[in-house]
């Protein structure tokens, strides 16, 4: 027999991230806590809304399962004596676990003797078991912040108000934080009022009938159909950012939809500074009109009375008319100078205690840009539009604009840049150099504007490294990491034509008069370890095995791009055959027969059959495999490498390397040296033989 269950737990409002939280950690843990206590159900979902959580399982079981536990005790030769008695440890075990010594066995695991309990556990009904399980799910959750609240010294993220819990139509008496749970909930804050919950598959259609909408997918629908039907009664399309959505979704219980008006002498301010002020700051959607502009109108989602929402619209439209009013007057200020102008207050702005201002950090970054255009081949005006847009990229932090929406640096800077005659592409590499921002983010449009974007993230991160502040754990206050894979994702998927070593170098070069101390080989080499645990992360992540990209970075890991083109061929080769598995013994067991000191010019006059047939296969296969290795053709490469197999099995079962003759030894070496250096050439083949 089974039974629904619903378990509510309503408080004061929750913010909406921790709610999201929430509700996966109490999914999470119901399903751990059913399985642990052996009590079957249906399925789980947990539902969110400001004012509740809760807690819903379909035909869970009335009862727990019988259970038969198994529990090792001591070796036999301790729990009893030499005539097979007893002894206090056999005796003390099994008090411990509920049964008579005389119903101990022993049995014979992990190479020894030991006695195990055999205990038997009858189910006890669920109503018994859930009071504890569901209090265990409310003190239980990690809140980023929690509270107390009156004398009691229980926490939660607000003051828990009332519990709900029903097992069928059967109250579960759960208590929490002096709060004892019934079948009695509270509707939404003003248009409803408490009700009583019939039975666990009532607890949905109960509430909405107070005006909640308790689930959480069901109010997201509602709201999105909302909004968009508003703005296409307008003539427009709603512009709706998921994460403004998503926090909308959780500051409604009963969503209504509304529609505001502003002067349209706002739309000349740029429609980004527009949104922000709308979307992030009062969590409007903004309409954008059939030309791609913005319309005057903005979209509210409310959690008041539909009867008031005209009231309600009137102060949203005073509130947005106050703040884009603001907004405006920040930008005309702001253009009444040249971007250039504001430059010189970035001496003022700290960047690092230890490594000056962003002044010092612009000047920085246009040496490093200028640096790297050279590596790249830029053109001429690429390289002159990264140098400049290295010079204004931080200009616009401190503009009034950029104070109020901080968000919006870079965007700010285009538009100032733009409007103080700058070069487009000088505009486009400004707030291009914050990409890509995050995973999956776009990589900036231009090779100027990459080359910014590296200087700018190599600078912050050379720095950190050379004042001993690397990442540690989890702890990157500087976000490292993120910089480090932008870097690696425009090298790898933007085109981005740099090495770490040179670009390393050239950012620790700015540097060596600022911290007259910095071990620069030292530091140079943390960090590139550090770029290639990165690098090593976004290679497994493109599908290639562990051991083929541990191969590959030992040979080619300062050109990221490269790596990932020569792991690419050797992932899709070793999926056709097993030729380079074999190939990577024999290259393991070449490297370590070899001597290097003794070179590749083998003696043929020394040779047999079996070393001419090896010189021959090699003279060929080098001069292909260059070819091949020259053209970034990998995988032609690889099936050449592939080709030797046969002499290099031949070879090892034919003779021995290590012969007593020296000179016949020495020419065998200088053979394996020949072929080991062939194969580094393309990767280290014997991270492939473990």
């Amino acid at each position: 027999m089974s039974r629904d269950l619903i378990f509510e737990i309503g408080s004061e409002e929750i913010p909406s991230a921790p709610l999201y939280a929430a509700i996966t950690q109490i999914k999470e843990r119901a399903e751990k806590a059913l399985a642990d206590a052996h009590l079957e159900y249906g399925s789980i979902a947990v539902y969110g809304a400001p004012r509740r959580i809760a807690l819903v399982v379909t035909d869970l079981a009335e009862q727990q399962e019988d259970v038969t536990l198994r529990h090792k005790g001591p070796a036999a030769k301790a729990a009893f004596d030499a005539d097979g008695k007893p002894t206090k440890a056999a005796e003390g075990f099994a008090r411990g676990k509920g049964i008579d010594v005389g119903d101990l066995v022993v049995e014979d695991v992990e190479g020894g003797s030991y006695v195990f309990a055999i205990v038997e556990r009858k189910g006890m009904p669920a109503s018994a078991v859930l009071p504890e399980i569901l209090s265990g799910l409310v003190g239980g959750l990690d809140w980023p912040k929690s509270m107390r609240w009156g004398s009691g010294t229980a926490k939660f993220i607000r003051p828990v108000r009332w519990l709900v819990a029903l097992f069928g139509d059967e109250v579960v008496p759960v208590e929490y934080a002096g709060v004892t749970a019934g079948r009695t909930s509270i509707g939404h804050r003003f248009l409803g009022g408490p009700v009583e919950i019939p039975s666990a598959g009532a607890y949905l259609d109960s509430l909405v009938g107070v005006m909640v909408i308790a689930n959480q997918d069901a109010r997201a629908s509602a709201i999105r159909a909302g909004v968009e039907l508003a703005a296409a009664e307008r003539g427009g399309t709603a512009v709706i950012p998921e994460k403004t959505f998503a926090e909308v979704v959780n500051l409604v219980e009963w969503p209504t939809i509304g529609v505001g008006h502003f002067d349209e002498a706002f739309l000349d301010v740029p429609r980004e500074v527009l949104e922000e002020a709308m979307e992030s700051h009062q969590r409007y959607f903004p309409i954008e009109r059939a030309d791609g502009g913005l319309a005057p109108h903005f979209i509210v989602v409310h959690n008041g009375d539909p009867a008031r929402t005209d009231a309600i619209i009137a102060g949203h439209e005073r509130v947005i008319r106050a703040r884009l009013s603001d907004a405006s007057f920040f930008y005309t200020e702001d253009l009444k100078h040249p971007l250039e102008a504001y430059v010189e207050r970035l001496a003022a702005i700290v960047f690092q205690e230890k490594l000056g201002s962003l002044g010092d950090k612009v000047e920085r970054i246009e040496a490093l840009a200028r640096a790297l255009a050279a590596e790249a081949e830029a053109s001429p005006d690429e390289e002159a539009y990264a140098v400049r847009a290295a010079h204004l990229a931080k200009a616009d932090l401190v503009t009034h604009a950029v104070v109020e929406f901080t968000s919006l640096q870079g965007v700010m800077g285009r538009y100032y840049a733009l409007a103080s005659g700058e070069a487009e592409g000088v505009a486009d590499a400004i707030v291009d150099h914050y990409r890509p921002r995050f995973a999956g983010d776009a990589v900036p449009r231009s090779l100027a504007g990459m080359l910014v974007s590296a200087a700018d993230k190599l600078d912050t991160i050379a720095g950190i490294f050379a004042i001993g502040q690397a990442p540690t754990g989890s702890a990157d206050p500087y976000a490292l990491r993120r910089f480090a894979i932008g870097i690696l994702t425009m090298m790898v998927d933007g085109g981005l034509a740099i090495t770490l070593d040179e670009s390393i170098a050239a950012a620790l070069a700015g540097y060596v008069d600022v911290l007259p101390e910095m071990d620069v080989e030292k530091v140079g080499a943390e960090i590139k370890a550090f770029f290639l645990g990165r690098l090593e992360g976004m290679l497994r992540d493109r599908g290639n095995a562990y051991d083929t990209v541990a191969a590959v970075l030992a040979t080619a890991g300062d050109d990221p791009a490269d790596a990932l083109a020569r792991a690419a061929a050797l992932t899709g080769v070793r999926a056709e055959a097993d030729a380079i598995e074999d190939l990577s013994v024999a290259f393991a067991r070449a490297r370590n027969l070899s001597k290097p000191e003794l070179g590749t010019a083998a003696d043929t006059s020394l040779m047999g059959e079996v070393e001419a047939a090896l010189a021959g296969a090699l003279d060929t296969a080098e001069g292909a495999a260059k070819d091949a290795l020259a053209r970034a053709d990998y995988t032609a490469a690889l099936r050449v490498l592939a080709e030797l197999r046969p002499q290099i099995d031949a070879f090892f079962d034919g003779v021995l390397v290590m012969d007593p003759d020296e000179a016949v030894r020495a020419m065998r070496l200088q053979l394996l040296n020949r072929f080991v250096a062939l194969f580094s050439a393309f990767a280290d083949f014997g991270a492939l033989a473990g």
